[in-house]
């Protein structure tokens, strides 16, 4: 369900490491309890991101959540077209609707996320 190539956080987001880049998004978990997204907020390309620090928002027709970086770097890219299709975020949380790429100070601070498995299995206890 959850691509096994990815890190995941206890709040609902992924992590794809590709050297010290880091693409960071929401999962498929988070976009079914959030419900129809209608809104994203993202950092622009040059600010400052920190691990287990808000970067920005989604908004769904249910709540408004803060989006929580895994990582501490520079935002190098965002998702300019999540900004005016949030509802990608529904469809596709693990593709086209990825949110900030960051050059990471530190990949290790990604150490600490769970794999696949392990995400998948926390996400089923949180349920119950």
């Amino acid at each position: 369900m959850n691509p096994t190539d990815l890190k995941y956080t206890t709040t609902h987001e992924w992590a794809k490491v590709e050297g010290n880049i880091v693409t960071l998004g929401i999962t498929d978990h988070a976009q079914e309890s959030l419900g129809d997204v209608v809104f994203v907020e993202l950092p622009e390309e040059g600010a400052d991101v920190k691990a287990g620090e808000a970067y920005g928002t989604v908004e769904s027709v249910k709540a408004v959540s803060d989006i929580v970086s895994s990582v501490s770097g520079k935002v190098i890219e965002f998702n300019a077209a999540i900004l005016d299709t949030p509802e990608t975020l529904n469809s596709d949380p693990y593709g086209e609707g990825w949110l900030i790429k960051v050059e990471a100070d530190d990949v290790k601070e990604l150490d600490a996320l769970m794999s696949a498995a392990e995400y998948e299995s926390f996400a089923e206890e949180e349920e119950h």
